[in-house]
């Protein structure tokens, strides 16, 4: 992918000082406090992992992060020169997307409807079908553009969605359990792929996640959730920490 990736035109280096700010976010459904007062600071070329047990709150703060459920306090975005806030862009890769079987949509055509203002049945631009094929590429995935979408296997269509996912650029790419039913080996390209992903391009990643070994394996920060932030920081700050004992047990098995 490395090779993929610096041939590609608007790929730049990641700064390190774009600065995305989760300020006292709190979201509450029903009456009922589900996150209670969530502060993080994320940067750019960083993979960021926020993990927990079941009921934590992981994908109510991805959720909130895209303005799909209502919440309080801010998230904002600093530009990495002045300061200054900016529209805070967003990939996002679901841990599936449901497709019926036998469906007759193509990988060109559910990603040509992402970026077409006309229907993708009317003609295949080749401009577009490059940048697809471009995009595609960088995730080993590019031999896939005309296979329907319901023939690939979970590993396959995660590549596909991160493809689509980082076509427009985004400041952010969340990642809500991204490979959830997928064999090892697919597992092991897909954090392969993000670890390349996160140091090439100019973008900050949030990975929702119960792979405890591949976050400490390749995360940059680690978040620990049960409704607030309970603890976060460097792999080991976190693993080796109380609180992650209580949650998971010893650390030495994630190690």
């Amino acid at each position: 992918m490395e090779n993929q990736v610096k041939s590609m035109r608007k790929i730049i280096k990641p700064c390190g000082l774009h600065c995305i700010k989760i300020n006292h976010l709190s979201v509450a459904i029903g009456g009922q406090e589900i996150l209670t007062d969530i502060d993080l600071h994320i940067h750019c070329g960083s993979l960021n992992a926020v993990i927990g047990k079941n009921g934590a709150g992981k994908s109510t703060l991805v959720k909130a992060m895209l303005s799909d459920l209502p919440y309080t306090g801010s998230i904002e975005f600093k530009d990495r020169e002045d300061g200054r806030l900016q529209k805070l862009k967003i990939g996002y890769v679901p841990q599936s997307i449901n497709i019926e079987k036998h469906t007759p949509v193509s990988v060109y055509d559910l990603m040509a409807s992402y970026q077409s203002r006309f229907p993708v049945f009317l003609w295949k631009r080749k401009k577009l079908r490059g940048q697809i094929l471009e995009s595609l590429k960088m995730f080993e995935a590019d031999s896939f553009i005309d296979r329907q979408v319901c023939s690939l296997s979970g590993g396959e269509l995660q590549r596909v969605l991160l493809s689509l996912a980082v076509m427009d650029e985004p400041n952010l790419l969340l990642l809500d359990e991204p490979v959830s039913g997928i064999d090892q080996n697919g597992m092991e390209l897909f954090y392969r792929l993000i670890d390349d992903l996160k140091r090439h391009f100019d973008l900050a990643v949030i990975l929702i996640s119960h792979d405890l070994d591949y976050v400490a394996k390749y995360a940059d920060w680690v978040v620990l959730l049960d409704k607030t932030v309970l603890k976060q920081g460097t792999v080991r700050e976190v693993y080796h920490s109380a609180q992650f004992q209580n949650v998971f047990g010893k650390a030495e098995a994630y190690l």
